[in-house]
Order: C-alpha cells, then sequence, then structure tokens
C-alpha cells in the first residue's frame, strides 16, 4: 500500500461519508503498545472501520446485484456479511 497524504485523506473522507449516512460518530482508541487507531461508531451496529477501493470489490458488488447480502469466508476464518448500506439502513430502522 502506497503511504502518504491522499490515501489518508480517502480514508477520512470515507469515514465522514459513511457516519453523516448512518449517525454515527468517529472516535479514537489506542491499544496498549499500538498507535492510535480510527473507529467509527454507529448506533445499532457497533464499531468498526471503513474501507474504500478505486475497484478493489468488482466480485461482491457483482454477487449483491440480485441477493440481499453475501457471506464470504476463507478456510479457518470466520464468516463475514457483506450488505448493500440501504439494506443496513433498512434492517436497523425495524
Amino acid at each position: 500500500m502506497v503511504g502518504g497524504k491522499q490515501p489518508k485523506r480517502k480514508g477520512d473522507d470515507g469515514e465522514r461519508e459513511f457516519i453523516k449516512l448512518m449517525g454515527g460518530e468517529r472516535t479514537y482508541w489506542q491499544p496498549k503498545g499500538k498507535p492510535k487507531t480510527d473507529v467509527v461508531k454507529v448506533p445499532g451496529l457497533g464499531a468498526g472501520e471503513t474501507k474504500r477501493e478505486r475497484d478493489g470489490w468488482k466480485r461482491l458488488y457483482k454477487w449483491l446485484t440480485d441477493n440481499d447480502f453475501v457471506a464470504v469466508r476463507a478456510d479457518r476464518k470466520p464468516w463475514l456479511v457483506v450488505m448493500k448500506l440501504s439494506k443496513v439502513q433498512e434492517l436497523l430502522a425495524h
């Protein structure tokens, strides 16, 4: 991954955009002995991170075309569930 101001700015912009859509907040925490990291907290959803890629998730978007969610798992890793933001907002509204 290339470092510098541009990737940091892109990440910060993504966090602000997501928080605006979801009504959450940005917080900062620092695990003992590790650098401070950004955390996004969303009511009803919990704490997490935002990630943006120029075109890194083509397959996920394709799989979500006709589905409400996609469940993915690497070998010996826990399941992950990917959903469109509109579906998450719908679920949280109920």
